[in-house]
Formats: structure tokens, C-alpha cells, sequence
């Protein structure tokens, strides 16, 4: 990875610090966004937090912005902003939880998608990777506005794949079942976190998605489940 620029979205989660350290082990330098980073967050030289949030397009316009006029590249885009509500059957969900499930998952990609296509398509081998979720692709009771909106993401970033592989850019989505983090941890006090899927293990596989072994991987909705098979 060295010589790459990579952006991180959601760069302090739960799964973007293993990203972001992931691909800082790998040699590039890594552009980590979301509502609190910190330079501190990261103790390396190759590691610029931008404090920022993608709720509209121009705030992703300007984040790419201040990119391209500090590196004057974007090779790699990694997408893993996202949130969780569930609990409630379809018919229950209001339209306040729906409408928050479309922002933080659909929304958010729709715009940083639009934002970043256009420099990504300037390297020649860009590289997309979104985190999308199990559920997309096995919608479960009590979950539907989290489904809808992470199968949306699927569809778009499917899109993005036909629309821009004549640019050499790969765009691919991972499908994570529970992930051990720290928040899931929280909120399902009970689980046997030993089943979880590691956020070590997505980053690796986003890793590998973002380098030239991959050439061959475009469009693809990729599941990472862990032992709840």
C-alpha cells in the first residue's frame, strides 16, 4: 500500500480503528473521518484525521476536496459509517427510526459515493470497499428498516462496479454478521462474543479487496459470519 491514499469513513468505530491501523501496518496513508477523530487517535506519521461527516453532499464534496488539494490523490475509499436499530416488527418501526436508518446507512454512502467516484476514477485502479451487513442479504424479524437500508447499500455499490469498471475502479461490499465490538458487546451483554466475526478479520479481508490481488473481484456482496453460520 505504500504510495496509497486511503479514506476511512467512521475512522474511530469499532471496526474503522481496525481499518485504519490495518491499512497504516500496510504502508499507506490513511485519511480518517467521523464526527470525533483526533489526530491523537493514531500514532503515526501517515495518519491525518480530518474532522468531518458526510450527512449531505457537500460536506463529502469538501472532505474529498481537502484530500485531493493535500495529496492531490484518492486511491482508496473505504466506507464503514453505519448504525443499528432494531426491536420492533415493520409495522411497529415509526417513520423516525426508518428515516434515521436511511441516513446513517444509505444516505451516507449515496453521498461519499458521488463524491469520491469522480477522483477515484483518475488512478486507473481505484478501490471501493463498503460494509454492509448479513442482513441485507438475510433479513431477519424486528429488523426491517436496518435491513432495507443496508440492502440498499448492496444495490449501490453493485451500481458503482458496472458504472466504473471501464475506469479500472473495483467497488466490492462485505456482509458482516455480529461483529465483536465494543458497542454489540454492550448491547447483547449475553452472547457468546467467541462466535462474533473478528473486526481484525474484515479488516484484513478489506486489505485484500484493496490491493492488486483483487483485480478480479468487482461487484461482488461478500459475507464474513464468524461461527453463527
Amino acid at each position: 500500500m505504500k504510495d496509497k491514499v486511503a479514506l476511512v469513513t467512521g475512522a474511530s468505530g469499532g471496526l474503522g480503528t481496525h481499518v485504519t491501523r490495518a491499512f497504516l501496518d500496510a504502508g499507506a496513508t490513511v485519511v480518517g473521518t467521523s464526527r470525533t477523530i483526533q489526530q491523537s487517535d493514531f500514532a503515526s506519521s501517515r495518519f491525518i484525521a480530518m474532522d468531518a461527516e458526510i450527512s449531505t453532499l457537500d460536506s463529502a464534496k469538501a472532505l474529498v476536496s481537502q484530500i485531493t488539494a493535500r495529496f492531490g490523490r484518492l486511491d482508496i475509499l473505504v466506507h464503514t459509517v453505519g448504525g443499528f436499530a432494531g426491536g420492533q416488527s415493520l409495522v411497529d418501526t415509526d417513520d423516525a427510526t426508518f428515516q434515521r436508518m436511511l441516513d446513517l446507512n444509505l444516505n451516507s454512502a449515496f453521498h461519499i459515493l458521488r463524491a469520491a467516484i469522480p477522483v477515484l476514477r483518475q488512478t486507473g485502479d481505484g478501490r471501493l470497499i463498503a460494509i454492509g451487513s448479513r442482513a441485507a442479504a438475510e433479513p431477519g424479524a424486528g429488523i426491517g428498516a436496518y435491513s432495507a437500508s443496508k440492502a440498499a447499500v448492496v444495490s449501490l455499490i453493485r451500481t458503482v462496479a458496472i458504472e466504473n469498471k471501464d475506469a479500472g475502479l473495483r467497488a466490492n461490499v462485505i456482509l458482516p454478521g455480529t461483529m465483536d465490538t465494543p458497542a454489540n458487546r454492550k448491547s447483547i451483554p449475553g452472547a457468546d462474543f467467541s462466535k462474533w466475526v473478528r473486526p481484525s478479520a474484515v479488516a484484513s479481508l478489506i486489505i485484500w479487496l484493496a490491493s492488486e490481488a483483487a483485480n478480479d473481484m468487482n461487484g461482488a456482496a461478500i459475507p464474513i459470519y464468524g461461527d453463527e453460520v
